[in-house]
């Protein structure tokens, strides 16, 4: 029964510790997307089609 709680506490350890990392990885821009921005010139844009339907407004 005793190396189940030594089991426990451990797990809960090392998973704190991959938290706290996990966490320290997004404050300093680990995960921030630099490829990207550098190649958005290059996609196509969508066209955007008018409403081909004139309102009139009726006074």
């Amino acid at each position: 029964m005793n190396i189940i709680f030594i089991l426990i506490i451990a797990s809960l350890f090392i998973a704190i510790v991959f938290f706290l990392l996990f966490i320290r990885s997004v404050k300093t821009g680990q995960y921030d997307d630099v490829y990207t921005p550098s190649i958005r010139m290059l996609f196509d844009d969508e066209l955007v089609e008018k409403d081909s339907t004139d309102k009139k407004t009726t006074n």
